[in-house]
């Protein structure tokens, strides 16, 4: 479902990788590792159409993002992917409810029944009506996965997850995020430095600049 093929990318004249070829299957769950700075994060945004390419392809639910306009690529973001950052990116002046059925409203598909489903899945239930600055960054965290799962995507994108949390509640994030995207039947791919994240991958890649490896 999603298909990556001799991608290269490069700020101005510096290589940031080249020769990054990767598919990832219905369901499977993918972790990408490497050094800091070697674009693991770039290459996460290719993988989305949210950044550009120099070199190569990205086919996502057999469509070819170089193909598509900026406009049909975000509607194709819409529909079939979820995000899930490190920094949380919630809304601060809305509830965490309202958080986390943004994507629905965004597909014009409202359904409360559904996002209180996703809170209580992710253990959240009875916290809609507080707001972010309420809860804990663990907290914080699942209603990030909530907002991410809550329109089924089939593929979820994961930048450092777990990267501002300490181990105990790591472990937990990693076991709603695992859950959750196993219960749905969604393929996600994990970019992080955490090794005990990594671990718990079908598959495991090392992306340096040269490209990727098992």
């Amino acid at each position: 479902m999603l298909q990556v093929r001799h991608l290269a990318k490069r700020y101005l004249n510096t290589p940031v990788f080249s020769n990054v070829s990767l598919d990832v299957a219905p369901g499977e769950f993918v972790a990408i590792v490497g050094e800091s700075g070697v674009g693991k994060s770039t290459l996460l945004n290719c993988m989305a159409g949210l950044d550009s390419w120099d070199e190569g392809s990205v086919q996502l639910n057999g469509q070819d993002l170089d193909t598509l306009s900026d406009d049909a690529r975000a509607l194709l973001r819409r529909r079939h992917v979820g995000f899930v950052f490190q920094a949380f990116h919630v809304l601060p002046h809305l509830d965490v409810a309202q958080n986390v059925a943004l994507p629905l409203l965004l597909l014009n598909q409202p359904d409360d029944a559904r996002v209180k489903a996703m809170l209580d899945a992710v253990g959240l239930n009875g916290l809609g009506a507080r707001l972010p600055q309420q809860l804990s960054g663990g907290q914080l965290q699942r209603v990030a996965i909530a907002r991410a799962l809550v329109h089924r995507p089939s593929l979820l994108l994961a930048d450092e997850p777990t990267g501002n949390l300490d181990p105990a509640t790591a472990a937990l994030v990693m076991d709603a995020l695992i859950a959750q995207t196993r219960e749905q039947g969604a393929s996600m791919v994990l970019v992080t430095h955490s090794e005990a994240a990594a671990a718990r991958a079908d598959r495991r890649l090392h992306l340096s600049a040269s490209g990727i490896s098992a």
